[in-house]
């Protein structure tokens, strides 16, 4: 199974759009996870429209008709394996510990809001951030992620746009 991870995109702001080939990643997965700031509805709403199951968190930017209907974590298990969701991990100090400790039984915390990438394994959970397809700030890249489930494993591999 393929999960296709992004976050932070912010959208609608002025003429900025998913990268092409970020929204053929999307397109393409059997999931999408949002970790928050879509910004708008309508951001959310054209997400979906892609074809895949959306699961999506809250971020702290989003409208607040979008913020009402979305959670501000979420655990997703496809494939045997379990994934927890947020947006907002907190200050960097003790980050992986806090989110280990937050999601219990997962194999893999997914979190946005620092537009800077992560993928690290930590006590033995992926701890994952995909960064952001639109607004790099940062980083040195615009960025998502691409999780490969199979038989209760996670595979991730974070995945440069281009500019």
């Amino acid at each position: 199974m393929i999960v296709a991870v992004v976050s932070d995109t912010h959208l609608p702001r002025g003429s900025r759009r998913l990268p092409e080939e970020c929204v053929r990643r999307l397109a393409a997965a059997d999931l999408i996870l949002h970790a928050g700031d879509h910004s708008s509805l309508a951001a959310l709403e054209e997400l979906r429209a892609l074809g895949p199951p959306v699961a999506a968190v809250r971020g702290n930017v989003d409208e607040p008709a979008l913020r009402a209907t979305l959670p501000e974590s979420l655990v997703v298990e496809r494939e045997g394996v379990r994934i927890g969701l947020t947006h907002d991990a907190g200050p960097r100090a003790g980050r992986e510990e806090r989110l280990v400790a937050r999601f219990p039984g997962c194999a893999a915390v997914v979190y946005g809001h620092t537009h800077l990438p992560q993928v690290e394994l930590h006590e033995g959970v992926w701890i994952l951030n995909p960064g952001s397809p639109t607004e790099r700030r940062r980083a040195p890249r615009r960025t998502m992620l691409v999780l490969r489930l199979e038989a209760g494993a996670v595979e991730p591999e974070l995945v440069a746009l281009p500019t």
